[in-house]
């Protein structure tokens, strides 16, 4: 796990989005999340727009119909915090339509 007072670089989180794909789809989608977060504030908007889209692919697998089942598991990733509540409709509203 990286320090979670820095912020990891792109790099890190991608390895740890890998990690975390193959054995906690949720943790993948925060982690998803994250990278557009720290791509944005990088100012590479084409690669946080990839992210953001991942991470809505990932949370089309889950259910959300409440509070308790988009409810993040952790506060940051990386260093990046993380909504309080993870859902289709946090991810377009913070990085705008995707498609």
């Amino acid at each position: 796990m990286t320090n979670q007072t820095r912020l990891a670089s792109t790099d890190e989180l991608e390895s740890i989005f890998q990690r975390e794909l193959a054995t906690d789809r949720w943790a993948a989608t925060e982690t998803a999340y994250a990278l557009a977060v720290r791509h944005r504030d990088l100012g590479d908007w084409p690669a946080s727009q990839e992210w953001a889209q991942q991470c809505l692919r990932l949370l089309e697998g889950f259910p959300s119909e409440t509070e308790e089942q988009v409810a993040t598991g952790r506060t940051s990733v990386g260093g990046v915090q993380l909504p309080t509540y993870l859902h289709s409709g946090v991810v377009e509203e913070r990085f705008g339509t995707l498609g």
